[in-house]
């Protein structure tokens, strides 16, 4: 490991956002154990700022304390419907926030993300779908000029693609983007009722999805 590195691994900020995206992205997979004498060594530093990074990462529910171990939590359908509950009322506020407030640049970035969504072949895979819709949250995020919602929606955001990526079967494209591009229709056309209609689904094809209720087309 050069210095830069070696230096870079040495921030508890650093290990907390790499063992963050390898949960997200379930490259530490729901109940895997997170052993802190390894990870120290794997990240060269000593035990201290693992166990910082690791508490940030129990105190947002990413890791959970059990005993003498920390486990990457688990994914429930309780913890689903409860962060949809919270979903349902603050992004879709949030949406219309970012209508008022988006940029001509944003705009912009939208209809380039609209093209690659209709351009995308059906094969694509779970994980090129789901870090398209990541990209088109983030724009919205971004869009409402508040970044204290913008953090907590990403948050919620990234619990929810645990539950996508951990899917058994293809996610069908039509019903995962269908409300998405809705959305930047809604946006470009400044409609309000139209994008708070369209949002809603969006949230709510999300869950029946997770929760078995939709079948796939």
């Amino acid at each position: 490991m050069n210095k830069q590195n070696s230096k870079r691994s040495m921030d508890p900020s650093y290990i907390y956002s790499d063992l963050k995206e390898k949960i997200i992205w379930l490259d530490l997979e729901p109940g895997d154990t997170l052993n802190l004498v390894e990870l120290a060594k794997v990240y060269d530093v000593s035990r201290n700022p693992v166990t910082i990074a690791v508490t940030r990462l129990v105190s947002e529910e990413w890791v959970e304390h059990k005993g003498t171990q920390y486990v990457v939590c688990p994914l429930t359908f309780t913890r689903i419907r409860e962060i949809t509950e919270i979903r349902s009322i603050l992004e879709t506020q949030a949406n219309l926030w970012a209508m008022q407030r988006i940029t001509s640049e944003e705009v912009r970035q939208l209809k380039e993300l609209a093209a690659e969504i209709q351009k995308m072949s059906e094969s694509a895979s779970n994980k090129e779908m789901v870090k398209l819709d990541v990209r088109f949250h983030s724009i919205l995020f971004r869009a409402t000029r508040n970044s204290h919602l913008a953090t907590l929606l990403d948050r919620m955001l990234c619990h929810y693609l645990r539950f996508w990526l951990s899917f058994p079967h293809r996610i069908n494209k039509a019903s995962f983007f269908d409300q998405a591009l809705e959305m930047i229709h809604a946006i470009e056309a400044k409609d309000e009722n139209r994008l708070k209609a369209a949002s809603a689904e969006h949230i709510e094809v999300s869950l029946d999805e997770i929760m078995g209720v939709r079948k796939a087309n």
